[in-house]
């Protein structure tokens, strides 16, 4: 991983040490929520999202001191007759429900530490048009918290601010209280770097919709902690609660669950790359929403952040900039289409259509999130995690990881059931009703032409005339690039010989006694250098059969679109392959694809060989070369670009394909260029 690319900051007290990274850290948890179909607020809502929250303990985890959880969390919505009777004690008059916001926050214990992030919040509260309204104190009861956790405790309070003057309704003013939340990490990291570096500041959520509660604690005892919970003024028509299980990781309070809109069990495999993206984003990213206020969002995603606190910003990202809640999650955790024959076919649409805008968050998930308006949850499209939930006589909505955590008499359930794998439930409780899976998907999907648009724009690679292939290397050739390429006798016997006879992946056993590359004292190609990382295997892992149903090959070169454009969808063209491997007939056509296409697509070969006579000290000068060509090409109006290693020779050396790839893909990253092109290689 390139630190100079996506910059992480460390869980609170733990350093990389040896072959430890924390940046690595996955976790497996219980997730649940509770939630009045008819938007009924009361107590009872939050003291059944306990018990679901307490039965749900043996899926996390306690340290050697007894009391110290990995997580344990509350979202609910804004109890507001409980902050208007608490304000008012407080000499404050809170404005009417909607109007005013609150910002749960951790701060330092450090007093002077303390102030200077509370100064900083009230000047970023003015500066965005808002009105500062007052602080008040979070009571907590710390004797319920283990002896290993006091000491990174941190000092809870809330902060509420009301709707300014150039707000125009309570959309308008979460997007502004999200810009606020955002600039605040920036801010410090400024201010006060070192208060950023030792994680001591968080703030949990800010909305005029919802609040979170959460911390290391037992799950038992989130509301003996947080006082605010067990009071009986305090009212919600949902619960959303999550018990934290890390298996690897060093719990913190921020990492704590639910973030702002979910809580998730399970692994977002793709993560590194879906935070690339996001940054790659930035330069052509523009929203008509969120206006001017866009660029006050970056860094967008967290430093530091686990895979679900990642996947939240994102999600916040596309409901700030238009999507609704449903149609987010669909992009972002998107079923299995592409080898669906039974599916609608305006739903496919959709699916084709977004997988040029957002490349799918992967891996063995379960996701339960709300935005305080709408509560839902959806499963991967391999339905890798569980979920169940039930529906009572009186408009109960129950789901949890598993049954048996609400004690509620048969009789008074009339449904059960569970999530289905890339199957999603919606509970709507402005409308009062259950959303199902086909109906919101239905709608989502038919809201805009996304058959239209694909036709308007969809180039298939086979649609494309024929070009004359590039000719076949002899023999004398062949044998001198298999030596370049570090081809040994081995890979050609054992690997490339039965798939070019048998058409299948060779087959072995014994295991493999070699040492690592790193350990190894033979000279090793860089390819060994790199394995994957073990949550880039799916657990369980995938038979043959349901492989080809859920996965598919199909890969799109060339320029992304604006992500938070929701409306111009025939803006740009998409050339469409049927899986990444490329015969010489199909490379051909791409580097002649300007002459079918209108100029739709410019392409533009460079070469990744340098001179064999700057030996292997050359190698940096020469990525460094490579690197600005393309930037160069690209700002030239070149969107595909073939990086190529065919005419190495003796004179002329190769720089690995992995390596020349990935230089170039970050610099372009780093240019603000890397959604405007598409990269092909070409190499041996």
């Amino acid at each position: 991983r390139m630190r100079g690319t996506v910059q992480r900051e460390y869980r609170q007290g733990t350093q990389p040490e040896g072959l430890y990274h924390p940046a690595l850290d996955h976790d497996s948890c219980g997730i649940g929520f509770v939630a009045d179909i008819k938007g009924r607020k009361s107590h009872q809502i939050i003291t059944q999202g306990l018990t679901v929250l307490a039965n749900l303990t043996h899926r996390g985890a306690v340290g050697a001191d007894p009391l110290a959880g990995d997580g344990a969390g509350m979202l609910l919505q804004i109890p507001d007759a409980f902050f208007r009777s608490e304000m008012t004690n407080l000499g404050i008059d809170l404005p009417d429900p909607g109007d005013y916001g609150v910002g749960q926050i951790f701060l330092p214990q450090d007093p002077v530490d303390r102030v200077v992030c509370e100064n900083l919040m009230v000047e970023l509260v003015i500066r965005e048009g808002q009105k500062v309204l007052g602080w008040r104190d979070v009571p907590v009861d710390p004797s319920c918290l283990g002896e290993s956790v006091k000491p990174i405790e941190p000092v809870m309070r809330q902060l509420f601010v009301g709707r300014g003057d150039n707000i125009t309704d309570t959309d308008h003013f979460e997007r502004k209280l999200y810009t606020i939340r955002k600039q605040a990490h920036t801010g410090l990291a400024q201010r006060a770097p070192y208060l950023i570096e030792r994680g001591v500041f968080y703030i949990t959520s800010m909305s005029a919709r919802t609040i979170t509660y959460k911390g290391m604690m037992l799950a038992e005892n989130l509301s003996v902690y947080y006082k605010d919970l067990a009071n009986e003024q305090v009212e919600s028509a949902l619960a959303l609660i999550h018990q934290r299980f890390s298996t690897n990781t060093a719990p913190s309070w921020r990492l704590a669950q639910p973030f702002r809109y979910l809580c998730h069990n399970g692994e977002i495999n793709t993560v590194q790359g879906n935070i690339n993206w996001m940054m790659a984003r930035r330069q052509n990213m523009s929203s008509k929403i969120i206006g001017d206020d866009l660029e006050k969002l970056w860094p967008l995603i967290g430093d530091g952040s686990s895979d679900s606190a990642t996947f939240d910003n994102a999600l916040e990202l596309l409901i700030a900039g238009g999507y609704s809640l449903g149609q987010a999650m669909m992009l972002m955790i998107p079923e299995a289409w592409a080898d669906n024959p039974l599916m609608d076919v305006g739903r496919k649409a959709f699916y084709e259509y977004h997988a040029a805008v957002m490349e799918p968050w992967d891996g063995p998930a379960a996701v339960a999130f709300t935005d305080g308006k709408q509560i839902g949850a959806t499963l991967d499209r391999n339905g890798l995690r569980p979920s169940r939930y039930f529906v009572t006589d009186d408009d109960l909505v129950v789901m949890a990881s598993e049954m048996g955590v609400l004690d509620i008499p048969e009789e008074k359930i009339i449904k059960k059931w569970r999530l289905q794998p890339g199957k999603m439930l919606l509970i709507d409780l402005e409308a009062g009703r259950i959303i199902d899976d086909e109906e919101l998907k239905d709608s989502v999907s038919g809201a805009k032409p996304y058959q239209q648009w694909l036709d308007e724009t969809q180039i298939h690679l086979t649609q494309l005339p024929p070009e004359v292939a590039a000719m076949g290397p002899d023999a004398f050739t062949l044998r001198n690039a298999q030596i370049a390429f570090g081809y040994t006798k081995e890979d050609i016997s054992f690997f490339l010989k039965p798939m070019a006879t048998d058409g299948k992946d060779p087959i072995g056993s014994m295991g493999r006694d070699t040492p690592p590359a790193v350990l190894s004292d033979r000279p090793k190609m860089l390819y060994d250098y790199f394995k994957e990382r073990f949550a880039q295997v799916t657990n369980p892992p995938i038979d043959p059969i349901r492989e080809e149903t859920v996965m598919s090959l199909v890969s799109l070169i060339g320029p992304r679109p604006n992500l938070l454009d929701l409306d111009t969808g025939g803006a740009h063209k998409r050339l469409e392959v049927t899986h990444p491997i490329l015969t010489n007939v199909d490379l051909e056509r791409v580097q002649r694809i300007e002459n079918h296409v209108d100029d739709a697509f410019r392409t533009r070969k460079l070469s990744i060989c340098y001179p064999a006579s700057e030996g292997a000290s050359g190698m940096r000068d020469a990525l460094e070369r490579l690197c600005e060509r393309a930037i160069e090409t690209v700002r030239d109006g070149r969107n595909i670009l073939i990086l190529s290693d065919r005419h190495l020779g003796a004179d002329r050396i190769a720089i690995p394909a992995l390596l020349a790839t990935a230089a170039v893909h970050h610099h372009l990253i780093v240019a603000g260029l890397r959604t405007e092109v598409g990269l092909v290689i070409e190499t041996g």
